[in-house]
């Protein structure tokens, strides 16, 4: 069994408060000339089949990008988990991957090696993982998922459960240890935005 591209519905995290982005909308922050969030479409587009944007505020510069757009189904900026329960609710098919739209470097290749190891382990969720000071760190926002886990996610959110980790924890997931930490670099401040300009495309 193999997992194509056609299987999979991307997603992109552009959700959140932004609060230490001074409550910008941070996936319209420019960098290098674009939003945040079109970095993120550029780069998630040619690895799966389609493309939704998960948003909340100033749906119609998302709309714009030229993909679905679907804001929380829960109140109050819950998380990014109430982002992935947003996709699923309308993923078409039988995987969706997930990225953030604050990590404009992430790698190429992120779907393809995520749905590899998913296969091999027989998970349900695949997540990204780097290696930092000599410690493997897990980037759940970094995902592969079954669309079958929609209603083990409602319900999650459902009883008041917010965190990444202890809903994954539920399922059976694999890692894919990548080697280059700086590509899943987040900017969550204007400082970091400005540092991030000067380091690789």
């Amino acid at each position: 069994m193999s997992i194509t591209r056609d299987d999979i519905t991307g997603l992109i995290l552009c959700g959140g408060r932004g609060s230490r982005m001074g409550g910008s909308d941070k996936g319209l922050q420019p960098y290098q000339g674009l939003p945040l969030a079109m970095h993120a479409l550029l780069r998630l587009s040619p690895q799966v089949g389609t493309v939704m944007i998960n948003a909340n505020r100033n749906l119609a510069a998302y709309e714009s990008m030229g993909v679905p757009v679907w804001p929380d189904p829960l109140p109050d900026f819950p998380g990014p988990l109430a982002g992935w329960l947003a996709g699923l609710e309308r993923c078409e098919t039988r995987y969706m991957a997930v990225v953030p739209c604050d990590s404009p470097l992430f790698p190429v290749d992120l779907v393809q090696r995520l749905a590899g190891m998913m296969v091999r382990e027989g998970a349900e969720i695949a997540m990204a993982a780097t290696r930092e000071q000599g410690r493997v760190q897990v980037q759940p926002v970094f995902s592969l998922v079954e669309a079958g886990l929609l209603e083990s996610l409602a319900g999650y959110l459902k009883s008041g459960e917010r965190k990444i980790d202890l809903w994954t924890a539920r399922h059976r997931c694999a890692q894919v240890l990548f080697d280059d930490a700086v590509a899943f670099v987040n900017v969550n401040t204007a400082s970091e935005l400005q540092a991030l300009e000067g380091g690789p495309a």
